[in-house]
């Protein structure tokens, strides 16, 4: 079983994995449309996480990690406590860097979630971030490590990079 990484997992998998490859999804796009009030945020206070959304002209850029047979099953029930708030899972076709095709299992937040907080401006999205902790840490740290781990697989992502780069402007960095 393959899980593509489009987030936190990128730069903090905590699951075993025998293998990982970059890797690119083809008709979505990441947003930091998604709130954590379990993660990166709590209830009433949420935190800005990425999901994705459609966009036929888009194209997303993660890590694909291959679980362990025997792991499987332990791996998907960590995962499914990790991603449970607001993400399904489903299975998506990926394009790897070295030319692999592969079938993999994602997370992603859609609009009916409870959680959802929709579009809003890179500015709007920092200031909420700056505002935002929870318990795996400050919303600040994800979306810098975000940033950083995309750029070392190659990734440009405008959206990622304008919501951290109005994030260290607020930071006087």
């Amino acid at each position: 079983m393959w899980v593509f990484g489009y987030g936190s997992l990128i730069w903090r998998p905590a699951i075993p994995f025998e293998d990982e490859v970059v890797a690119d999804l083809a008709g979505y796009a990441r947003r930091f449309w998604q709130g954590s009030t379990d993660h990166r945020g709590v209830p009433g206070a949420p935190g800005r996480v990425v999901t994705l959304v459609e966009d036929p002209r888009a194209q997303c850029r993660g890590r694909a990690f291959e679980v362990p047979e025997k792991m499987v099953s332990r791996v998907v029930a960590q995962l499914d406590h990790r991603e449970q708030g607001g993400y399904d899972r489903l299975m998506v076709p990926l394009e790897a860097a070295d030319g692999r095709r592969l079938e993999a299992a994602v997370y992603l937040a859609t609009a009916d979630n409870p959680n959802w907080l929709g579009p809003a401006s890179a500015d709007a999205i920092a200031d909420q971030v700056l505002r935002s902790h929870g318990p795996s840490g400050s919303n600040t740290e994800y979306v810098l490590e975000l940033d950083r781990a995309l750029d070392e697989i190659g990734a440009l992502d405008p959206h990622v990079h304008a919501v951290a780069e109005a994030v260290r402007v607020r930071m006087g960095r």
